[in-house]
């Protein structure tokens, strides 16, 4: 039998988050190799809030710049990484 996986965190509202976090988050968002869903599973925060938090904390060319990146890159959803 499997072990259980760790359910991942409580959906965080970004204004609770440290400085740290908040950086960290940036950071892991900017990565190619790192998913969207390894964001969810550390900090709790979905796509949707990630673009929310990138949006909020980048100058508007740097966030451009930013989504034009991630909304081809297969690297960045798990499920889509998954069924190549």
């Amino acid at each position: 039998m499997r072990a259980a996986r760790p359910l991942p965190p409580a959906p965080l509202n970004p204004a609770d988050l440290s400085a740290g976090d908040h950086s960290r988050i940036i950071e892991m968002a900017w990565a190619d190799e790192i998913p969207f869903e390894a964001i969810h599973y550390q900090f709790g925060l979905d796509e949707s809030a990630v673009v929310r938090l990138m949006k909020s904390s980048l100058k508007a060319g740097s966030f451009r710049l930013w989504r034009r990146r991630v909304e081809g890159r297969v690297a960045k959803h798990a499920r889509r990484l998954q069924a190549r």
